[in-house]
């Protein structure tokens, strides 16, 4: 649906979210967003958030008609109420928000199948208490959610260099069991076809190997068994991508030039220096849905909470990547 509005699920109530929404809101970037920007979640405590954190931003409740009907105004922060109970503006973390959240999922879910809204930018939820050590991520909720049969990709974007984890959060002595040829070839594949069909552009794959030094006391190791297999595969698709390279060498300036995508084995080989490389100033991507899914590369930061002293860059970046996307 042409200027049909993104779509912002909240997540977890009790994080600093409210707060760098609040932020990006006063730095104008929902208001010269291209698109409506339509906020799911509870409006009562969205209010009482914004009296907390002394903001003073208009709040307009929407219905599902005024998204299909585009009668949305940039003026207001439109909000469709998904009810909530809560004792205190901001709390501990608990199970207890997490009907609530799930119900913000399944309507924006909702909408998105009915073709009513753009694209998905969803607030940090606790993987401990709302996804309950059922999913990994909220990747994989997705995924289990609208019943796709093909595993999505988690990709950390930066528009000069992103990163890819194959195994996504899994503790690492279960890393080298999950890892396999398949999985390898979906996800770059998956990225592939993202740089071509948003930016026009073949991507440059660099893949890392899972062993120090990309070696192995072992007689077979995962380089030879799975990875290099892999590659060879995807070469003779004709996807640019080379590798196995050592993890501890790769993250160099020269590299970072030469390719655009790493893809690493597990969540903190690349993870980590990504967040060092480019701190706020990446997003979490989740590709090989039908629709596109965002959020800020963030947690709930319970430390933070209620001290309006978080940064908004990354939701900044999250809403502003959505501008040149079709």
């Amino acid at each position: 649906m042409k200027n049909s509005p993104l779509l912002i699920v909240l997540g977890e109530p009790n994080s600093i979210f409210s707060e760098i929404l609040f932020k990006a809101y006063k730095k104008k970037i929902i208001q010269r967003f291209n698109r409506p920007i339509v906020i799911i979640g509870s409006e009562n405590l969205l209010k009482l958030q914004m009296k907390f954190l002394k903001y003073s931003i208009k709040i307009r409740k929407v219905n599902i008609l005024d998204l299909k009907n585009s009668n949305l105004n940039k003026k207001y922060l439109n909000v469709v109420n998904v009810n909530y109970k809560f004792n205190k503006v901001f709390n501990k973390i608990s199970n207890n928000s997490n009907r609530y959240i799930n119900n913000c999922f399944k309507i924006a879910l909702k909408l998105l199948k009915e073709k009513s809204a753009f694209a998905l930018l969803n607030g940090p939820v606790s993987k401990t208490h709302f996804l309950e050590k059922k999913y990994l991520g909220i990747t994989e909720y997705l995924a289990k959610k609208i019943k796709i049969k093909k595993k999505p990709t988690m990709l950390i974007y930066n528009s000069s260099f992103s990163v890819c984890p194959i195994t996504t959060h899994l503790p690492i002595k279960f890393v080298s069991k999950n890892l396999n040829k398949k999985k390898i070839i979906n996800d770059i594949v998956n990225i592939d076809l993202f740089y071509k069909k948003k930016f026009n552009k073949k991507a440059n794959f660099a893949v890392l190997g899972l062993n120090p030094h990309c070696e192995s006391i072992s007689k077979i190791s995962e380089e030879e068994k799975i990875i290099k297999p892999a590659l060879k595969y995807l070469v003779n698709k004709r996807i640019k991508v080379k590798g196995p390279f050592s993890a501890d060498t790769f993250f160099t300036k020269r590299n970072l030039t030469k390719y655009d995508v790493a893809i690493g084995m597990y969540h903190d080989q690349v993870l980590t220096p990504m967040k060092t490389l480019f701190g706020f100033n990446a997003i979490n991507l989740t590709l090989g849905l039908p629709f596109l899914r965002v959020s800020p590369d963030h947690g709930t930061n319970n430390s933070m909470i209620g001290k309006n002293k978080s940064n908004p860059e990354s939701l900044i970046s999250s809403i502003n990547f959505f501008k040149n996307i079709k």
